[in-house]
């Protein structure tokens, strides 16, 4: 079913209802049947009182018009819920509808037949009865709830009647004499139907408005869509106006250029002329490759053929003065000196010895042979251990020009290879950019965050990496607003990262992975110590000699107040000290020249952290293991207790899956072995066992705990004291093999720290050991170990523990 829609805002508009009055909708009681037939519609809601035409096109909907024309002319129409089903029944249309009376009927020559309906009376369907050879339903009557006689109605019914007439009369579409039929209205609840059935509603608002029982608040919903109708008419006649007011100004101004430019031909020149000298000038000044002088004259004769006027100008303009802008033929070409790179980068960095051997190594080549291409390097470490910071060293080093592009959270694969400059606003990408900031083609070029790119919709930044990150390919590098191809092989890239594994294999494999390790307690003691203690008291404005930190005392402020690999939480640290020394010199106030730990305490506040001290061998089945976190190494309490029960392992302390495993291997591995280490088999059936380890907040992982866990358990079931301040980590397998882990320098110098003086490693980890400088490593004592009976041997002592545990099986 099919309506011919005349919208207020509609182009369609062409019928005018003319019915004014209530009496002459009405219909007398005894005419109202309780089953009516049905006629569904599509994409319209009939309101009471509004005259609307049809057009009937499905059979059953013929049948039912015809079928009408010999009767009452009375039946009920009820709005589609979908307008493409076919052949609806009562699921498919809305629960209320308008009584209707066919005023006349047309048959078309397409079969279809168009008839006029006036509406009369709300119903609702109480259910259908019948759906041959039309729908017929039983129905139920609605009744308004008149409204109030007031003046606020009043005025409510006669704002409405004045914005209908305000969208009639602003509306180019709809014809003026339609705001006389709306001005000669004169039933407030037909003027509101009229209104609804002509807004440009969907079928869903209309039909809430046809169900509200109440008039008042049906008055209030048409009054807020109308108010909806008129803003949006005003936004579009403000549109169209301001669009024709520039317009206007255009063809003005295009009209004014052309006589200017006629003025200027006749006085002898054209003012671009100049401009497109100037251009070739410095064109003849620059050493281009072969490609890029051709696609310059090119692209300079296109320019000088173009209308001054069209958009194009300015867009081949620009892009002329970036060809032009571009370093093709400026390198950085300062003498090589080893000495002094070496001292410029031990001046800003503390440690980082293979970063710095690798750039040295760089260099010289680059001095022996006069050419080379650029490594692509990837520093790789946690935060704050001086990465980004490293790029500016470098660069001073080299005596190059230093950039630096941020990609943490970049989306848009245009950021690194640019638009094409056919579009609007359309720019190089953030390399060439960058590269034409530098004034060089060789500039060290820092790819911060290299681990926090993303990708949306514009693609996957990432991806255009692999051809800037590629020696074999970044010689061609090809941007698209460029359209060519640009040579990046002289850039040094440097990428900094802190979580390599998110990096995109392909980008990995194509970059040189250094990485940087957080740093140790007594290397940030000098750090500190020479770094950042001073920079902070020059940015303050205070003299260098007037605060001093001696060691004790800074080793004491990077234990208590900071857990991090870095040093940023230090430099804030020390940069409080220095506030809280300003405020003193500037109040004249005394402040210590010489910190101690209670000036610290006294500066800083309550100390933040207590690091975990070793505490004695005293008691069975506790072990001492040592842990890698983010921040660096700690050591970590493993405990166990045993009772009687039923042969129980619990784990407690917030453990991940493996390091849970880890304790299972261990029970495992113990159970199997018992006769050599003379345990009744009995004992792991009669007793429970439970193992904790502390700070349950914290969550612990991995298989580094393993051999710790195992030595717990013996010393449990035998009640043997462990030997003094002894600390492990390795990883065990059933077979009783110790495997090597990671962190080693992290774990070893968080002992040594904690006061342990022994320590037991897998063989493997002798390696990692030696890396250490040995000045770390005074004081202490290693063992490496290939099995679990070295461990055992190595870490047990044959002397029990006091007040030891007689565990006794009962029979």
């Amino acid at each position: 079913m099919e309506r011919t829609s005349f919208s207020l805002l509609s182009e369609e508009t062409d019928f005018i209802p003319l019915i004014t009055n209530e009496e002459d909708n009405s219909i007398p009681d005894s005419d109202l049947q309780e089953e009516i037939s049905i006629l569904p519609l599509r994409n319209t809601v009939q309101f009471p009182g509004v005259v609307s035409p049809i057009t009937a096109g499905r059979d059953k909907s013929i049948k039912l018009v015809q079928g009408a024309q010999k009767g009452k002319k009375l039946f009920g129409v009820l709005a589609q819920k979908n307008p493409d089903t076919e052949t609806p029944n009562g699921e498919h249309l809305h629960a209320v509808g308008t009584l209707v009376q066919m005023v006349k009927s047309f048959k078309m020559p397409d079969g279809n037949i168009t008839a006029i309906l006036q509406g009369k009376r709300r119903f609702k369907i109480v259910e259908i009865i019948s759906d041959e050879p039309f729908l017929k339903a039983k129905v139920e009557y609605l009744k308004d709830v008149e409204p109030p006689k007031s003046t606020e109605f009043r005025a409510l019914v006669q704002h409405i009647r004045e914005m209908a007439m305000d969208i009639i009369q602003e509306s180019p579409n709809i014809p003026t004499e339609a705001q006389i039929a709306v001005k000669n209205i004169e039933s407030d609840t037909f003027l509101i139907h009229f209104i609804a059935s002509n807004m440009n509603l969907d079928v869903e608002k209309k039909q809430a408005i046809l169900e509200e029982n109440n008039i008042e608040k049906r008055t209030n919903s048409v009054l807020k869509h109308l108010s909806y109708e008129k803003h949006l008419l005003e936004v579009k006649n403000d549109i169209a106006n301001r669009v024709r007011t520039e317009f206007d100004q255009q063809q003005r101004e295009y009209f004014l250029q052309q006589q200017m430019k006629t003025i200027q031909e006749e006085l002898g020149g054209v003012s671009n002329e100049a401009e497109f000298q100037i251009m070739k000038d410095r064109a003849d000044k620059i050493d281009w490759p072969e490609q890029a002088r051709q696609q310059f004259d090119k692209e300079l004769q296109r320019l000088q053929r173009m209308n001054p006027q069209v958009p194009d100008f300015g867009i081949q303009r620009n892009y002329l003065e970036f060809l032009l802008d571009l370093p093709w033929d400026n390198l950085s070409t300062q003498p090589i000196r080893l000495s002094k790179a070496r001292r410029i980068l031990d001046r800003d960095h503390f440690g980082l010895e293979k970063v710095k051997e690798r750039l040295l190594e760089h260099l010289a080549v680059l001095k022996l042979k006069g050419d080379m291409r650029s490594p692509i390097l990837c520093l790789h470490g946690p935060p704050g251990v001086g990465k980004t910071s490293l790029g500016k060293s470098i660069a001073e080093a080299l005596g190059r020009d230093y950039v630096r592009m941020s990609l943490g959270g970049l989306r848009d694969e245009s950021e690194i290879r640019g638009h094409r400059k056919t579009y609007i606003g359309a720019m190089a990408g953030r390399i060439l950019q960058l590269i034409k900031k530098a004034k060089s083609s060789n500039p060290v070029f820092v790819l911060d965050e290299i681990d926090k790119l993303s990708y949306g919709a514009q693609g996957d930044p990432s991806s255009a990496l692999l051809e800037v990150l590629d020696p074999e390919q970044n010689k061609t590098f090809y941007d698209n607003y460029l359209e060519m191809g640009y040579d990046l092989s002289k850039v040094l890239f440097i990428a900094t990262a802190n979580n390599i594994s998110s990096v995109q294999p392909a980008l990995r494999d194509r970059m040189e992975l250094i990485e940087v390790n957080g740093y140790t307690l007594e290397e940030k003691e000098q750090i500190g110590k020479k770094y950042l203690l001073p920079k902070q008291l020059s940015d303050h404005g205070i003299p260098k000699d007037s605060v001093k930190i001696a060691k004790p005392q800074m080793i004491d402020l990077i234990d208590k107040y900071t857990r991090e690999s870095g040093v940023r939480n230090l430099n804030r640290e020390l940069g409080k000290m220095a506030r809280k020394a300003a405020l003193a010199k500037a109040e004249k106030n005394q402040f210590p020249t010489q910190i101690s730990s209670s000036s610290i305490k006294e500066i800083l506040g309550t100390p933040k952290f207590d690091r975990d001290i070793y505490q004695g061998n005293e008691i069975a089945g506790v072990v001492t293991g040592l842990a890698w976190t983010p921040v660096g190494g700690d050591i970590l309490f493993i405990e166990s207790s045993i009772s009687p029960g039923a042969g129980k392992l619990n784990i407690t302390g917030n453990l991940g899956d493996v390091m849970k495993e880890s304790a299972s291997i261990a029970l495992a591995y113990l159970k199997g072995n018992s006769l050599k280490y003379n345990l009744n088999n009995n004992l792991f059936t009669k007793y429970d066992v439970h193992i904790h380890v502390p700070e349950g907040a914290i969550p612990k992982d991995g298989p580094s705990a393993g051999i710790a866990l195992l030595t717990a358990l013996i010393s449990l079931f035998t009640q043997k004291k462990v030997i003094n301040k002894l600390a492990l980590s390795g990883e065990i397998t059933l077979r009783g093999k110790v495997l090597p882990v990671g962190g080693i320098r992290e774990k070893i110098l968080a002992a040594k720290r904690s006061g342990i003086k022994n320590i037991i490693l897998s063989e493997g980890n002798k390696k990692d050991v030696h890396d250490i400088p040995s000045k770390y490593l005074n004081g202490m004592n290693f063992n490496y170990v290939n099995e679990m009976n070295e461990v055992i041997d190595k870490a047990l002592l044959s002397q029990r523990v006091k007040n030891a545990k007689e565990l006794l099986i009962k029979s």
